[in-house]
């Protein structure tokens, strides 16, 4: 070794020290205190922290002290003087040590150096230190040079140092000869081309001293590399710092415009990449080349610009991509760089497209003016220039001012409590480049456009974004030309105004979902219509119809769609007039002009009706045969038929799609003009339409559905209506109360109580009517599709034979002489064997099958001995197509053949052909046979020996040969002889040297067993040997043989092998042999695991279904991963396992659950039982273990990372030979590292996961463990990546200011290194966070697919093979364009403990299944339900993303990343051969809240653009299938309750008026059969029916059909149809009120583990206003109507009808307190007992939580209200009015009315309530009075009001005949009265919030709610007085965990344990 050449150090912990060189900073190594210097021998290295820093300093000075403390050992002055340059860094960078943690940091590092000056100088080598850091320098220098040029594996890390020491130690160097004025370093041309020796990379190391690593020899990556360098021809760039020879063309861009270095280096890379992976899919004639690239680019070229060339032909623009003829490479790539780095940077505008469209716009015109020369490229001070300056002049002065605008627009929101009308959100800002009006914000933007103003009122002094300092304003001498031809405008200075919103108006109302589905709404109205108008006229066939005057009856309906044309015109109108500034004038012109049709429409058609009705012109046509006798035809005829005319014309669009789609598209003036007059001319939403056959497909379905629909409806809705409606308008009725409108005709009350409900249902049945088509069609769909054939492991094990086969077809791609492109479809099911070329296939499903089954071991699925039972043995064998198949598939077998073949009485021949009946059989017997003689010829070796088995075997062949087996041989002993051999191998297992006579002994009775008892010669067998060695003179010696014992020893030599060498194979061998012969029935259940069954079936069945041909793994489409993450668990500390503050702690938990994974893991890890787990060295293991089972990030980035591992299996089956196939995968990485950097580094190009951990940052600063968990994930998989925002202070002009960075990180070295930092232009989370969230980290996303996974999913090895199959379908066509988003299914992992969990994973797992299946074929509307879908990433990044953002209307996020797909002309399929994990919530209370956010994103979705323009845009079939799996599904829903209030608020008025005896005694009309079909229908969505018909479907086929009907029934006796009925009530009321007053938000439910308690107070709480309160008034109605009926309605009728209520109410009362574990320990409800007084009786106030205090929770509950605009509040005070409605009725059935209908008898009702009221007042001012000081005053007040009101109810009834019936028929009248006085009373709050008013409502509510609350009580409390009901509850509550013998009882006896414990 070189004198001077140092090895590098390993890398230790962060340290720092401290060095002397002329600066600032004092030198006090001696100080007044004393001295701090140490002799050397007590000098002990320390490491200084490098970890925790400030945050404003972290980024500059980090890499010192990790520099430091890795050299320290060696180099203790170079460590100090690396600590001395960082100490002088921080002080330069905040002398007065202002920014957080500075000072202290300061301090400590200044102690440090003090304390190892002196001591580090004695160590110094060199006379000084500049000579040291040179000596250090040029070492270091010279061992890079040296073993950089042949990067090898095992010094990657080692160089990874040195690189970094070089760097950090030439910094060092040249800092301190700057200050000194010598020279540093005397090679200046080496360091001048290696200024900086490690440069961080993600990817890609494309600094030159890694051009030797695997992925940079790649040749496409060359070629991109080439071409991305070539800056020959092109005008330099002013101030380039970079040496020629390392500038590209994205350096080039950033001289041009100013872009960041991290932007320019994430996007070089980036671009790089892309290139590169597309020419490896194009590219398969060879080495890439020139044209390669070209073609490449192209490609690129076309995806990236296609949105901006559909914005320029939009707009009418001409594009700014301008190319040359001839070559265009470099323009090319300029181009598509320029594109990626506005993107890069744009930070919160990508979600805004067409912006970033208009900035490329003006800023490729530029490029291409600075490359013809047009613009001098170091002019700038050219006008033109938008971003003139340094490295962040393009943040500062483009996307500064407009994120400026985002942020401030989003402030006004109020955190999204703000009426949407009042802010413009992201897509208000991004639709106002929609327009030409756009270019009139110039280039430079002209910030004094009123697209900059914020506040409408304060326009003058609106705030100005950062930046906004340098004026953009035009100057007189601006180039004109350059104006004109990118469509900018010059205007005038005036005073900027607010633009409102743009093209679309957030208006809240229910309206909404009219004006959206206007078709859907006016079809069904109108066919209500033409139905009654039939059943009137009693239609007995339909040929009926075509009567003159039923048909022109019937034609009245278009007076009513005239009507509803004419209401959808006003709605269009109103609804966005606030966004009426920024509306395109046709789009005016268009709306009043509809609306003025629609008047005259409206006026026409009723006036021809009422003028010409009756009076027709008629045409005879008996003389054409036609079954029509005659024509007539009325003027009101004609004027329909011109009416349907448009309506005609769109009928005929509808059946050529084609051109209805290019009418929409097209510039052509008349088709523009036609479209114009259709739909609104928007950017998105045109051309949607769909291939012929797909809509056909979906025509049908829906025909189909409303064929069904509508006959249900006539027959047995509204035709059995019509007689008793006729009777009732005929009969005459005396009400039993004051009859306000007494003179009414025809008993219209009545009539509408009647026909209400039944209206309301028909509205809503459609949505079950298409759940059961849903079902069948979906069934039909899976089973063709092989959903489901493979079930049990009894299929697996008869199907597992042709698994090979069906691997080689699915995932091994074809070989070059293969029909290219095909794919395996339905009729596809037979496998063709395996040619002689394809041999190698089993060996290569022999290796993917062992990692499979190896890593279900690795997650403890399995155990070691169903590891062995499962594996195939790798040899030779199978490449000649022989393979040992597993164990656990010949279980038994050799058993079963051994029984057969020793009671056997017959031929041969039939034996053998017995035993081949049954393959596996026939492999079992053949393998032990062979196997058994395998090991007697390693066992055995001695001579006479080996000649004697080998004569035994012989014969045993020969026999065999000849079918004389049962002539030579007695096979009865031989399970004797298997049970011989069985010790034997035991014996041979153990491999004891003391066991050598055992040995010796079990071959001898082997050998007497065979040759005495089954050979029939056996005593030949000696004869003939002796015989033979005579010949051969050998009789001496056979004679000393045979006089010793066979298979001993002589002579000190042994006739046998024994021990077996230690060989790891032949271990496995013999092994396999045991398992072989003692392998039982217990095998035929392998493996136990449930998991693991399900996966392996599921894995196995997808082999035989319809997926796309493998490619290569070269070919494939590269992709990406990400997962968003917050602040959710990581992985879970020993603290969080072992803590009690659930009551049981989550290890404990886990050992319960999952008991068999426990059982295994203790296995793996060597421990025998639980106690030893404790074990400190396994604290990781165990965390890990427990982590695996819970939802947390580290569970999703082992299951993400297989993709990756997957990759580098698959690269290796495609690289490797047959040999190396054989020697096994697991091998590659220890012996043969050149092909294991080729995986690595095709894996790498291939995939990406990038995490973005939002609070990464913070975390590391403040040293929370979580920051530890990501980096620990980062150093476990080293290819995983963190994306996190960066918040730090700058002190700028004197003045704190906050800095936002979006941030890269890996590991290297165990720490995280920085790889990418882009500014921001403020912080990113202004909107939603998760999708915001996503948006920050997308940049650092690569490939051409983008797969987004949460941190609460899975993945697992075996689908990860699947995904480059999956990938391909990117380049399927589906109808005529190529999927976007590729939709995956799901697995609910979460559903196996409590019966809640799997009711809600079977109902999660029908929509993934069944639901999208049918949604995306044949209907065709399948949006993005959230992850796992993947999304063609190139077409998403340039239109806006994977997600919308903005607050509150993008609350479900996810579904709108769907729709802006579909909308932009996008197609979305679902994939059912590929699946992810998912975890839900499992508990009820999270569960609710999880339910609510949906309905809440649900119902912002109903009042969303998006929605509008699918329902306006789609046609008429596809907009039904839209409306129907979105919003339709919860307004149906809320349809469902609302109709039962229908029904009870009808009887109810029937009852009390005295209609309900009138209708049953006179006009004899019972059973109504219309209202029990309405009710029945109602029911059929409550009990959950509409998603449990589509379960039962999917659960019978992938489970069968008879296990399908048992986990019904099973569920039905858990109580699922509560369940499904209390989650109705979340549904609706959480969808009814955020449309009504808002209030949307996200709900954090938590996602740990939840099977405990939750107290009375809570689940009041929670469900207090969406059941609760409910459930009372249901229960009241159905009390009052029961208690009036009963003297003229039978019982069984009062139940019939009604039963579906009580059900309804009952649930919603208690379904709480019923699905609340140990909700009936009488210890539980004595403790909630105690917490629900307190919480009533605590006062509120500020500070005080919702969860402590009523009085703050019943304010809280108020919030929407707060926020309600004043129609909402109107709304709410006229639904309230309905409580005064019992009162009324009520008080004139009194027995102290005397039967009186006078109306004072209610004015007298309200005295009474008022006295009521003050009585209730009285109390309270007593209480407030005298309750504290006058104690027995206040007492004495109480009893004087109870006596004096006892004194008067007694008096009343003696005077008045009050009765007992009346005062609780008073009660049932007032009390609903007084909640509508406190509903009413929120809603008028800031009237009389300062009036005492308010004060009396919120003690009343409180009284409500305390009443409310003990009525439930008391029924919980007496029930758990009885201890069977806790046991049953337990019982029904966790069933599916008894089912798999979990120990629920004592998880929930663990926490009563703890409790009380503690």
């Amino acid at each position: 070794m070189a004198e001077n050449e140092i090895v590098p150090v390993e890398p230790i912990i962060s340290a720092y020290e401290r060095n002397q060189y002329n600066y600032d900073v004092p030198c006090t190594s001696n100080t007044a205190g004393g001295s701090l210097t140490f002799r050397d021998e007590d000098y002990a290295p320390q490491p200084f922290e490098s970890e925790k820093l400030p945050v404003t300093l972290a980024r500059d000075i980090q890499r010192f002290l990790r520099v430091a403390n890795l050299i320290e050992p060696e180099e203790p002055r170079i460590a100090y003087l690396c600590r001395f340059h960082a100490f002088e860094i921080a002080h330069n960078m905040d002398r007065n040590s202002d920014a957080r943690g500075v000072r202290q940091f300061k301090t400590s590092l200044l102690k440090r150096l003090e304390r190892d000056e002196e001591i580090t100088i004695r160590k110094r080598k060199e006379k000084n230190d500049i000579r040291e850091l040179r000596r250090v320098y040029h070492a270091y220098k010279n061992y890079i040079t040296k073993h950089e040029r042949s990067f090898d594996f095992d010094n990657r890390e080692k160089i990874t140092n040195a690189k970094r020491i070089a760097s950090a130690v030439s910094h060092v160097l040249n800092t301190i000869t700057r200050a000194t004025g010598l020279q540093g370093i005397a090679d200046q041309n080496f360091f001048g081309a290696k200024s900086d020796f490690y440069v961080p990379y993600n990817i890609l190391p494309l600094d030159h001293g890694s051009a030797q690593q695997a992925i940079m020899q790649l040749p496409e990556i060359k070629a991109a590399v080439a071409a991305v360098h070539n800056i020959h021809g092109l005008p330099s760039a002013p101030d380039m710092k970079k040496d020629a020879g390392s500038v590209d063309l994205l350096d080039i861009l950033q001289g041009f415009f100013g872009f960041q270095n991290g932007n320019v280096a994430n996007q070089r890379e980036h671009l790089i990449l892309l290139l590169a992976n597309i020419q490896m899919r194009k590219n398969h004639k060879g080495a890439p080349t020139s044209k390669s690239v070209d073609v490449a680019l192209d490609e690129l070229m076309k995806k990236i610009f296609k949105n901006y060339t559909n914005w320029c032909k939009f707009l009418s623009k001409k594009s700014s991509i301008r190319l040359p003829i001839g070559e265009a490479q470099q323009y090319k790539l300029l181009y598509l760089g320029l594109y990626l780095l506005i993107w890069g940077e744009a930070a919160n505008l990508r979600f805004m497209p067409e912006c970033l469209c208009y900035i490329f716009h003006h800023m490729a015109y530029e490029l291409h003016g600075i490359l013809t020369g047009a613009i001098a490229s170091t002019a700038w001070d050219n006008p033109t220039t938008a971003s003139r300056g340094g490295p962040e002049s393009f943040l500062n002065k483009v996307i500064s001012p407009i994120y400026q605008v985002i942020y401030e627009e989003a402030e006004k929101s109020k955190n999204g409590t703000a009426d949407h009308s009042t802010w413009r959100n992201y897509d208000d800002l991004n639709e106002f480049f929609w327009s030409p009006n756009c270019f009139e914000l110039s280039w430079p933007m002209n910030l004094d456009h009123d697209f900059f103003c914020v506040s409408p009122s304060n326009n003058a002094s609106s705030k100005k974004p950062q930046g906004s300092e340098h004026t953009n304003e035009r100057e007189g001498n601006s180039n004109d030309s350059y104006d004109e031809e990118l469509g900018g405008t010059k205007e005038e200075h005036r005073e900027p105004k607010w633009l409102g919103k743009t093209n679309f108006v957030e208006v809240r109302s229910f309206w909404q979902i009219f004006r959206s589905f206007d078709r859907m709404w006016s079809f069904f109205i109108l066919a209500l219509q033409a139905m009654i108008i039939m059943a009137c006229h009693d239609l007995g066939s339909p040929i009926q119809l075509f009567d003159k005057g039923i048909f022109e009856d019937v034609m009245s309906i278009f007076i009513t769609s005239s009507i509803l044309k004419l209401i959808q015109a006003i709605l269009d109108i109103i609804f966005t007039w606030k966004a009426r500034t920024t509306m395109n004038s046709s789009q005016k012109r268009r709306q009043y002009l509809n609306l003025g049709v629609a008047v005259i429409w409206t006026i026409i058609l009723p006036t021809c009706y009422a003028t010409s009705r009756r009076k027709y012109t008629c045409y005879s046509m008996k003389s054409r045969a036609s079954w029509l006798e005659e024509l007539c035809i009325s003027p009101y005829m004609v004027a329909v038929a011109i009416y349907l005319t448009s309506s005609a014309i769109k009928m005929v669009l509808f059946f050529v799609p084609s051109v209805s789609k290019y009418i929409e598209v097209s510039n052509w003036r008349l088709c523009m003009l036609l479209s114009w007059w259709v739909k609104p001319g928007l950017f998105i939403g045109r051309g949607m339409q769909e291939s012929q056959v797909s809509q056909m497909k979906y025509t049908l379905f829906w025909i189909l559905v409303l064929s069904s629909k509508f006959s249900f409806s006539y027959f047995f809705e509204i035709k059995p209506l019509i007689v008793p409606t006729r009777h009732i308008m005929e009969m005459g009725v005396e009400y039993d109360w004051h009859e306000f409108l007494p003179k009414v005709q025809s008993n219209a009350g009545a009539v509408i109580a009647i026909w209400a409900p039944v209206i309301v249902v028909y509205f809503m049945d459609t949505q079950i009517w298409y759940s059961v088509f849903c079902t069948m069609f979906g069934g039909v769909y899976g089973i063709l599709h092989h959903l489901g054939e493979i079930r049990t492991l009894g299929m697996l094990r008869s199907r597992f034979q042709s698994l090979p086969y069906a691997f080689n077809a699915r995932l091994v791609p074809p070989l070059k002489n293969d029909r290219k492109g095909r794919r395996n479809g339905f009729f596809s099911r037979r496998f063709h064997k395996a040619s002689e070329t394809e041999r190698n296939t089993l060996a290569k499903f022999v290796l993917v099958w062992n990692q499979i089954i190896s890593k279900l071991r690795m997650e403890d699925l399995i155990s070691n001995r169903e590891l062995d039972l499962m594996m195939i043995p790798t040899s030779s064998e199978i490449l000649s197509g022989v393979v040992r198949w597993p164990v656990f598939l010949l279980a038994n077998k050799f058993s079963t053949a051994l029984s057969i073949a020793k009671d056997f009485v017959g031929k041969d021949d039939i034996l053998f052909r017995k035993i081949r009946k049954d393959k596996n059989m026939y492999y079992a017997v053949k393998e032990c046979y062979e196997s058994f003689k395998y090991f007697l010829e390693i066992l055995v070796v001695g001579d006479l020996e080996k000649r004697i088995i080998s004569y035994i075997l012989d014969e045993v062949d020969l026999s065999i040969e000849k079918s004389s087996l049962f002539e030579n041989f007695k096979l009865s002993p031989l399970p004797t002889l298997r049970d011989k051999c069985v010790e034997l191998l035991e014996l041979l297992l153990g491999g004891d040297e003391k066991h050598h006579s055992k040995v010796v002994k079990v071959l001898q009775d082997m050998f007497e067993l065979v040759t005495c008892d089954m050979m029939v010669n056996g005593d030949r067998v000696l004869d003939l040997l002796n015989y033979s060695r005579q010949l051969d003179g050998e009789h001496t010696y056979l004679s000393e043989r045979m006089g010793r014992e066979l298979f001993g020893s002589a002579d000190g030599e042994d006739s046998i092998n024994f021990p077996l060498p230690d060989s790891g194979i032949l271990k496995d061998q013999i092994n396999r042999f045991y398992l072989l012969l003692t392998i039982k029935d217990t095998a035929m259940d392998i493996p136990s695991n449930l998991e693991a069954r399900r996966r392996l079936s599921f894995f196995v069945t997808s082999l035989f279904m319809d997926m796309p041909t493998a490619p290569k793994v070269q070919n494939m489409l590269s992709f990406s991963v990400l997962t968003p993450h917050y602040m959710e668990d990581i992985n879970f500390s020993m603290t969080e396992l072992h803590s009690s503050r659930e009551g049981v702690p989550i290890i404990f938990y886990m050992q319960r659950i999952y008991p068999d994974e426990w059982k295994n893991f203790l296995e793996r890890v060597g421990y025998e039982d639980t106690e030893e787990y404790k074990d400190e060295s396994r604290e990781e293991d165990l965390r890990s273990w427990a982590s695996f089972r819970g939802q947390t990030l580290s569970r999703t980035v082992r299951g993400i990372m297989y993709h990756r591992e997957s990759l580098r299996l698959q690269a290796f089956l495609e690289q490797s030979t047959d040999q190396e196939i054989i020697e096994g995968y697991d091998s590659v990485d220890r012996e043969d590292r050149e092909l294991s950097a080729q995986l690595d580094a095709l894996a790498d190009l291939k995939f990406t996961y990038v995490v973005s951990c939002q609070m990464f940052g913070s975390q590391k600063v403040s040293g929370d463990p979580h920051f530890k968990d990501v980096l620990e994930l980062m150093i476990r998989y080293p290819s995983l990546r963190v994306a996190y925002v960066e918040e730090k202070e700058e002190i700028v002009e004197g003045k704190p200011q906050k800095v936002y960075s979006s941030i890269l990180v890996k590991a290297v070295n165990d720490f995280d290194q920085e790889i990418y930092r882009i500014k921001l232009p403020g912080p990113p989370i202004i909107g939603e966070g998760k999708p915001e969230n996503q948006n920050h980290a997308i940049i650092f996303t690569r490939g051409e697919a983008l797969q987004t996974i949460d941190m609460n999913q899975d993945n697992y090895l075996e689908e990860a093979i699947k995904m480059r199959n999956l990938l391909q379908e990117f380049l399927q066509h589906n109808g005529h364009r190529p999927p976007t988003i590729l939709g995956l299914r799901e697995h609910i992992f979460t559903g196996s403990v409590s019966s809640l969990a799997w009711f809600m994973s079977y109902q999660e797992t029908s929509f993934v299944t069944i639901g999208q299946r049918l949604l995306a074929n044949p209907l065709r509307v399948r949006f993005h339900y959230g992850h796992p879908d993947i999304f063609d990433r190139l077409f998403h990044i340039t239109r806006g993303g994977i997600g919308k953002a903005s607050k509150t209307i993008n609350l479900s996020e996810d579904v709108f990343a769907g729709f802006n797909s579909t909308l932009r002309r996008g197609s979305i399929t679902f994939h059912e051969y590929i699946q992810v994990g998912k975890g839900r919530d499992v508990g009820l209370n999270q569960i609710s809240k999880f339910e609510a956010k949906v309905a809440n994103g649900n119902s912002e979705q109903t009042l969303s653009r998006d929605i509008y323009r699918l329902g306006q845009q789609f046609d008429f079939f596809r907009m039904l299938s839209c409306y129907f799996t979105t919003i339709g599904f919860y307004f149906s829903s809320l349809i469902s309750v609302i109709g039962i209030y229908v029904f009870l608020y009808g009887q109810l008025y029937l009852v009390l008026s005295g209609l309900a005896r009138a209708l049953m005694l006179e006009a004899n009309v019972q059973n109504v059969q219309s209202l029990e079909t309405a009710l029945a229908s109602q029911s059929f969505i409550q009990l959950g029916l509409l998603t449990g018909l589509p379960m039962v479907m999917e659960i019978g086929l992938e489970k069968g059909f008879l296990m399908a009907l048992k986990d019904f029934v099973l569920m039905q006796l858990q109580l699922a149809s509560v369940f499904f009925t209390f989650s109705l009530g979340t549904k609706t009321h959480y969808f009814g009120r955020t449309i009504l007053h808002g209030g949307a938000k996200y709900r954090p439910t938590g996602r740990k583990v939840v099977v405990f308690h939750a107290s009375f107070c809570e689940n009041y709480r929670l469900y207090s206003r969406s059941h609760i309160v409910k459930g009372f008034e249901l229960l009241l109605l159905l009390i009052i109507y029961d208690l009036f009926r009963r003297s003229y309605q039978s019982s069984m009728a009062y139940v019939l009808i009604t039963y579906s209520v009580w059900f309804m109410s009952i649930t919603w009362l208690f379904a709480p307190f019923l699905f609340n574990p140990s909700g009936f320990s009488w210890e539980k409800i004595v403790d909630d007992w105690k917490d629900w007084n307190k919480w009533i009786k605590v006062q509120g106030g500020i500070g005080v939580q919702p969860d402590k205090s009523w009085q703050s929770w019943w304010d809280e509950e108020q919030a929407h209200i707060r926020r309600s605009g004043l129609s909402a509040r109107l709304i709410e005070i006229l639904l309230s009015l309905r409580f005064f409605l019992y009162q009324y009725g009520l008080v004139y059935h009194l027995d102290i009315s005397q039967k009186s209908k006078n109306f004072l008898v209610y004015v007298l009702s309200w005295i009474v309530l008022l006295a009521i009221f003050l009585l209730v007042k009285a109390v309270n001012m007593g209480r407030q009075q005298f309750s504290a000081t006058y104690h027995l005053v206040f007492r004495l007040f109480k009893v004087f009001l109870f006596l004096g009101v006892l004194s008067i109810i007694v008096s009343l009834s003696g005077v008045c005949k009050l009765s007992v019936k009346d005062i609780i028929v008073c009660c049932l009248a007032f009390l609903p009265t007084g909640w509508g006085l406190i509903l009413i009373a929120q809603a008028v709050r800031p009237k009389i919030e300062n009036t005492g008013l308010w004060d009396f409502a919120r003690v009343l509510a409180r009284a409500y709610d305390y009443g409310m609350g003990v009525i439930l009580f008391a029924p919980v409390a007496c029930l758990a007085w009885l201890p069977i009901i806790s046991a049953f509850q337990t019982r029904f509550l966790f069933n599916e965990a008894f089912n798999r013998r979990l120990q629920i009882q004592s998880i929930l006896a663990g926490k009563t344990k703890k409790q009380h414990q503690g």
